[in-house]
């Protein structure tokens, strides 16, 4: 990951791991307390995997840290098995890291990492626009100073809402929230200005100044415990390696999808290549390492990776920087940022999420190609509604229908031949294409198998009667089909017993040599006899007019000149 590190990227990075530490505090604390164990293995749960996957992650700017995502998982765990034990709570904790991880490294190493190629562009916009209203929305308590118990974005937002209409906002609060969004906004103008880091340092400069945590009832961080983590192998006992099993898969999964699709996106918007097969190994990892290190499992943050890269992070060393900062805190200064005001935090985070919110290439997606746009939509209301992991997945299940509906119903066309122009074109879209009498054309654009078979002889059924003249050889143009299952294979050849019937001929033209090998093995070829695969389309239009002596003649035999007729077929045709 360091290798040739450009040492114009370090003060970048430096100032960045200073920023992304003071948001690092109190949200490793807080999932901490949201997964079921005591605060500071939230600490120990951030410093290892930031170090890990600095060393094993292809991704250059994610952040890998405990997660809200996964705190219902591993609550959910300990509650059922810890009795409440605090140690045994961290025992448990840990064993699911240790788990998780060695399913993500599995994974990688088998290279399930190809499971990203669904999360297309607009499913990333609608994941990353989802995730930035929910930062939003979730740092309004804090911006307001209000304490709010309620679960849950939306419940939390309205509970908020009320909260400010009965005039619970703190003033003070909300002051120095806003002061410092203006001011992180007002120098973004100047990238060689650490903005986020003054307005943070400038916010706790004034709050201890004038004692504002006490006097006038601002949030404050408070002070951190101290101590680092150890290296301890999580013991378990035996009622509880089954549950550990099943919910360590379970967070691997939530972690890996979580983690896929942030790393996806930023990968594109940096334009970064990025691995996914190594992805599932830095993260296998980073959770792997975080079990044996008193921590839980980790994923991916959609909170804190906007945070880095809105400092300026350039590499995993802003990360490497925030690790070292609080092990450098926690030993030998755990009361230095008691004073950094919560709101001060948010206003950070409400940055942030501006930033990485995706916008103007939605607009030219809904001019281009409507219904990706929705499919954009339904994964931001998803995730808004649903939550991160549920929205990527309802959104991916529509593009996976999509894709299905694509093959199960795809486009298929007769085909005539244009004059002026080379190869044979679908008649519809072309009125004025001459068919070669006696001879169909059937083009289907769309691997053949068990889902489209029926339709494929429905459609070539109703070609062959809707044919101008009495049919004599029907020609399955093929280079669009790219497989050929058993259950298609049995359909043609009913096809074609059919089509005997009605002294029809069958033949193929331009099919692949892979789409060949499976009619091999399915005897087909010596069903049918190589005489009937054609390599062109033109090939087997001039031996089907040589075995019938059809009249029929071609444009491009004509004295006349192409450059002509393209010229006036140019002029006149309709545009496909």
């Amino acid at each position: 990951m360091f290798r040739n590190y450009p040492i114009g990227w370090l003060r970048y990075d430096l100032v960045a791991g200073l920023v992304l530490t003071s948001l690092l505090i109190p949200s490793g604390i807080a999932y901490a307390a949201a997964s079921g164990v005591p605060g500071v293995y939230g600490l120990y749960a951030t410093i290892v995997p930031l170090l890990v996957y600095a060393l094993f992650g292809p991704n250059r700017v994610l952040i890998m840290a405990p997660d809200s995502a996964l705190a219902a998982l591993i609550l959910g765990l300990i509650m059922a098995q810890s009795g409440g034990d605090p140690q045994r709570a961290v025992a448990l904790a840990g064993a699911m890291a240790l788990v998780s991880g060695l399913v993500c490294m599995a994974g990688g190493f088998a290279r399930f990492g190809f499971v990203t190629e669904l999360l297309s562009k607009p499913i990333r916009y609608g994941f990353m626009n989802g995730i930035a209203l929910t930062l939003l929305l979730s740092q309004l308590p804090k911006l307001f100073g209000i304490d709010v118990q309620a679960s849950g974005v939306w419940l939390s937002t309205l509970a908020t809402t009320e909260a400010v209409l009965a005039g619970g906002t703190n003033l003070v609060s909300l002051g120095i929230g806003v002061a410092c969004f203006v001011l992180i906004m007002a120098l973004k103008r100047f990238p060689n200005v650490p903005g986020t880091l003054i307005a943070i340092g400038g916010a706790t400069i004034v709050v201890g100044a004038f004692d504002l945590g006490t006097t006038a009832g601002v949030v404050v961080l408070g002070a951190m415990p101290s101590g680092l983590p150890s290296l301890t192998l999580p013991l378990i006992g035996v009622d509880d390696i089954v549950p550990v099993v099943l919910g360590g898969t379970a967070v691997a999964l939530v972690a890996f999808a979580d983690t896929s699709v942030l790393s996806r996106t930023y990968a594109a918007r940096l334009n970064l290549k990025v691995d996914p097969n190594q992805e599932m190994v830095g993260l296998g990892a980073a959770n792997l390492v975080t079990g044996l290190f008193q921590g839980f499992p980790v994923s991916s943050s959609a909170s804190r990776t906007p945070v880095a890269l809105a400092a300026g992070s350039r590499s995993q060393l802003t990360g490497v920087v925030g690790a070292v900062t609080i092990a450098l805190l926690l030993m030998f200064a755990p009361t230095l940022l008691k004073h950094l005001p919560m709101a001060a935090l948010a206003a950070v985070v409400v940055a942030a999420a501006i930033a990485m919110s995706e916008i103007a290439d939605l607009k030219r997606i809904y001019r281009i190609q409507r219904w990706e746009f929705w499919l954009s939509m339904v994964c931001f209301v998803g995730v808004v509604t649903l939550g991160a992991i549920e929205g990527i997945g309802l959104a991916i299940g529509i593009a996976v229908l999509e894709f299905l509906w694509d093959g199960w119903r795809p486009h298929s066309a007769v085909l005539g031949r244009v004059d002026g122009v080379k190869g044979y074109h679908d008649v519809s879209r072309y009125p004025d294409a001459r068919r070669v009498p006696g001879l169909v054309l059937f083009r289907w654009d769309a691997p053949l198998f068990f889902a489209n078979a029926e339709l494929f002889r429905d459609r070539v059924l109703d070609a062959l009667a809707h044919a101008p003249n009495p049919v004599r050889r029907l020609i399955i143009s093929a280079e669009p089909v790219t497989s050929v299952d058993v259950t298609a294979a049995d359909v043609v050849c009913d096809l074609d017993e059919t089509l005997r019937e009605q002294h029809i001929e069958l033949t193929f033209a331009e099919m692949k040599d892979p789409v060949k090998d499976d009619l091999k093995r399915f005897g087909m070829f010596e069903r049918f006899g190589a005489g009937r695969f054609f390599a062109t389309v033109g090939e087997a239009v001039k031996a089907y007019v040589a075995d019938f002596q059809v009249e029929w003649s071609d444009w491009e035999d004509s004295p006349r000149k192409p450059e002509a007729a393209r010229r006036d077929f140019t002029e006149s045709a309709p545009h496909a």
